[in-house]
């Protein structure tokens, strides 16, 4: 029997987001952690906006035939999403800035 989680831990998880430490290797493992975190609120708040964007979109769109309502879900949206993109990308973007820097 084959079990597909077989050998993976919570770190093959979080570790999509969690950016590739680079010239910040030197931190302690304490504020590493401290940032994954923070990550992973912020991101988990910018899905929270998309998804609250979406569904004022829907009720303003059909039930309410409220287009404010709908503009402003497609903006929430486009926020959202927007955010999620950003901080995803921030340890690539950092890496990036540094090394050019140096």
């Amino acid at each position: 029997m084959f079990f597909a989680a077989d050998e993976g831990d919570i770190n093959t998880i979080i570790g999509g987001i969690a950016p590739d430490w680079g010239p910040f290797g030197s931190l302690g493992n304490e504020a590493k952690i401290m940032i994954e975190v923070v990550m992973a609120v912020a991101i988990l708040i910018c899905l929270g906006i998309a998804i609250w964007g979406a569904a004022k979109q829907r009720i303003g769109a059909t039930a309410l035939r409220d287009t404010f309502s709908a503009e402003q879900g497609k903006g929430l949206i486009i926020a959202g999403l927007t955010g999620v993109f950003i901080i995803g990308s921030l340890g690539t973007l950092f890496t990036i800035v540094y090394g050019m820097a140096v």
